[in-house]
């Protein structure tokens, strides 16, 4: 199964204007369960910083990919000053000319990159980093350069696959993942607290999403589209008629999932801060 040809197509398509562009956001917002999480933990940081922190503020988005993200944080606050990476050139050339068109201020900087050789120096007051994790092998290293990063009292949030099937992996050695593309299966809920410990966190709190709820609403908006259209691009047709019959039933077990406890989940949520300054400046 091929995910990123697909993700290529629909840029492709929804980056010829800009209102296409903030549509294509908006679908991505309905469809993924992840963004209602990030976003959710967004808005409680968003206000924990302001708090504790004077403006301007500097987020770091790693692995800024189509900039959905970039562009709900570009709206949240109007004093945090935005650095968008991604290795992958043509989305930062995309995302670059999308947001030139309004962003009169330059509050945003998109650039391309590797996240093994992030350089920063507590630069940042957050780091954004989703769906991301699971495609780098050199995690520890990763996690080490944020931590790097970030400034005393700082934040990291990261959204990733869990090791409970988080890439929708098959039980049979001879089949592949759902999602091909990742490089590990997903993490254990102590395995990366582990990791962030040993990249210098003072402390992490990690919780499950995508129980069954979201595993059940995933599979009706998200793998079962993504089949069809791995079998023929002609399913671009039919696929908003598919939706206008299930997303209904998607949008509960959503909400569900949102709001739920959850003993296991395909996913995980993970929020992890540096140690304050001691000496009470920054």
């Amino acid at each position: 199964m091929k995910y990123d040809p697909i993700k290529r197509s629909l840029g492709k398509v929804f980056n010829r204007r800009p209102w296409l562009r903030k549509l294509f956001y908006r679908l991505l917002d309905l469809l993924l369960l992840r963004a209602w999480y990030v976003k959710r933990e967004l808005r409680a940081l968003a206000r924990e910083l302001r708090r504790r922190q004077r403006p301007p503020l500097r987020v770091l988005d790693a692995g800024s990919g189509f900039g959905q993200y970039t562009w709900f944080l570009y709206r949240l606050d109007p004093a945090w000053e935005i650095d968008a990476v991604d290795v992958k050139e043509e989305q930062i050339a995309d995302c670059s000319a999308f947001f030139s068109t309004f962003d009169k201020e330059q509050r945003v900087h998109f650039s391309v990159g590797d996240l093994t050789r992030l350089e920063a120096q507590e630069r940042y007051d957050l780091i954004l980093c989703v769906d991301v994790m699971e495609h780098i092998e050199e995690d520890e290293k990763v996690f080490s350069r944020f931590h790097r990063a970030l400034k005393p009292g700082g934040v990291l949030l990261v959204s990733t696959p869990s090791d409970q099937g988080g890439s929708d992996v098959h039980d049979h050695d001879e089949e592949e993942s759902f999602i091909d593309e990742h490089v590990r299966d997903g993490y254990g809920v102590e395995e990366i607290r582990e990791k962030l410990g040993r990249a210098g966190f003072a402390r992490s709190e990690v919780y499950y999403s995508y129980g069954r709820p979201g595993q059940i609403a995933w599979k009706i908006s998200m793998k079962i589209p993504i089949l069809m259209l791995n079998v023929s691009k002609l399913f671009f047709v039919v696929l908003p008629f598919y939706y206008l019959l299930t997303w209904p039933f998607a949008l509960v077990l959503n909400l569900l999932d949102l709001h739920g406890r959850h003993t296991t989940g395909t996913g995980l949520i993970v929020k992890a801060w540096k140690e304050e300054d001691r000496s009470g400046g920054r």
